[in-house]
């Protein structure tokens, strides 16, 4: 039996496919547009990958349908209920951390909800996101350190961050406790430029 990130790997893979074939692009126009290698788009569309979350954003902004929209069902629906436990894990740290997609809208003004829990000594890379996206923390429990563009921000619990995140930034965990948040991400005009490219490109 599928384990529930089997699950989420095929069925991000099938979006990925079907979303790309809706564009009538080939894997390498795709892997291009995306800056991916072939293989590993290869290996996404198939669900036998463990993709991380810089290649999602990087395949989900090509496509131009949102992050949120690569773990969703593609059928359009006014309202989305995420019930405990449902949201889809998109980041494991080595010592059991999680980083999981609660929530979301669609392209092309996407709005993330993040539910994090970064245990003790974890660290979390994260390259610039598209011109203009913009980041909301709010720490629950423990200490967090978030470098953002070359500043480091030192967060206790009750505290909350704002920061553009289209420069590379990372979240880390420098205490002896587990560190919760709650982060939601803004990345306005999803997809726009890398279809625009493309048509000018045929």
């Amino acid at each position: 039996m599928e384990t529930s990130a089997e699950q989420l790997a095929r069925s991000i893979g099938a979006r990925v496919k079907s979303e790309r074939k809706n564009n009538g692009w080939t894997l390498d126009q795709l892997s291009e547009l995306a800056g991916i290698s072939r293989r590993m788009l290869v290996n996404v569309e198939q669900g036998t990958a463990n993709p991380s979350v810089s290649i999602l954003l990087r395949l989900s902004d090509a496509l131009g349908v949102g992050l949120p929209a690569l773990v969703e069902p593609p059928e359009p629906r006014t309202t989305s209920l995420t019930r405990a436990g449902e949201g889809a894990t998109l980041w494991t740290g080595d010592n059991g951390g999680q980083g999981i997609l609660v929530a979301g809208t669609e392209a092309p003004d996407v709005v993330e909800l993040w539910d994090w829990t970064m245990a003790a000594g974890e660290r979390h890379e994260s390259e610039a996101h598209s011109a203009g996206t913009r980041e909301l923390l709010h720490l629950h429990q423990g200490s967090l350190t978030v470098h953002v563009g070359g500043q480091s921000h030192q967060l206790q619990a009750g505290d909350a961050l704002s920061f553009f995140s289209d420069v590379d930034h990372s979240y880390e965990n420098q205490g002896q406790i587990s560190a919760t948040f709650s982060l939601c991400v803004y990345e306005p005009g999803v997809g726009h430029g890398h279809k625009k490219e493309h048509s000018d490109a045929t």
